[in-house]
């Protein structure tokens, strides 16, 4: 099955450096290019790793905001999950179990999304190794540079760089 690159590399950020804010750019990328469908599969995609950003940062109202409505738009997506590699049902579970916990504050916790394309599962593992990461790691990243970026992007957009005179 050949998948858009965007898509790999969603799933290696989400997989491997855990930059959720990194996942939302690549597809949100993606997503302009392929037309910009409110209800497309991507904007689910998005959520997720939006939603896992806020909650790693304890910001639980915009987590659970987040991911009721990825639960909501990808349940209707069960072609199309599968047309990516990704168990339905067993993905549906986990972003459950993954809500009760943000609605009860427990600590963030990272999820894997359950792939089960097995090819496109060892070229995302060989792309995470090649870049020095490991491939679902329970420590996880608390880098702050990945768990606050978007205060960093924010301050990348405000920089102007003069032309020299």
């Amino acid at each position: 099955m050949i998948y858009p690159f965007s898509y790999i590399q969603f799933l290696c950020h989400f997989h491997g450096d855990r930059d959720y804010f990194e996942c939302h750019e690549v597809l949100e990328e993606h997503w302009k290019k392929s037309g910009m469908e409110r209800s497309s599969i991507w904007v689910g995609l998005i959520q997720v790793a939006a939603s896992l950003y806020h909650y790693r940062r304890g910001n639980m109202r915009g987590a659970v905001k987040l991911l009721t409505r990825a639960l909501e738009s990808l349940s209707k997506k069960r072609s199309e999950l599968h047309a990516l590699g990704i168990n339905y049902s067993q993905l549906m579970e986990i972003l459950q179990k993954s809500l009760k916990h943000m609605k009860k504050s427990r600590l963030y916790t990272a999820i894997d999304l359950p792939i089960q394309d097995a090819e496109l599962l060892v070229i995302c593992k060989e792309r995470v190794r090649r870049h020095g990461s490991s491939w679902g790691r329970l420590d996880d990243v608390w880098d702050e540079g990945i768990v606050h970026k978007h205060l960093a992007k924010t301050h990348e957009k405000k920089t102007v760089i003069q032309p020299k005179q």
